[in-house]
């Protein structure tokens, strides 16, 4: 289950940034993930509350901010929602090379105490 490393690093981002901001608790941790980062978000959740216990992030609510997939045609110099993963234009049929958006993982941002 690579989601616990993945969940493993947003928790030391969000206490790295707790820290530097003198919080006392974290209340509200927000993901922004792409729908093809291959992610699986039950076990982003399931990790979040294994990875943050006995931290001052422990029982804190995890806000998932779901990002489509969006490529570009470079032939009709459009962008277009890249739904399952398929990048082919549905104005020209061409495939897209440029993927916009749709594989991220960001910490968005976290609400501190």
């Amino acid at each position: 289950m690579h989601e616990l490393s993945l969940m493993d690093a947003v928790r030391a981002l969000a206490l790295e940034q707790a820290a530097r901001h003198g919080a006392r608790r974290i209340e509200a941790i927000t993901l922004r993930v792409g729908s093809l980062a291959g992610v699986e978000i039950e076990a982003l959740r399931f990790a979040h509350e294994v990875v943050m216990a006995d931290t001052i992030a422990a029982g804190c609510r995890l806000e998932i901010e779901a990002v489509a997939a969006e490529c570009f045609c470079a032939v009709c110099s459009q962008p277009f929602a890249a739904a399952d993963g398929c990048c082919d234009c549905p104005a020209c049929g061409t495939v897209s090379r440029e993927l916009l958006r749709g594989r991220e993982l960001q910490l968005a941002s976290l609400e501190l105490g």
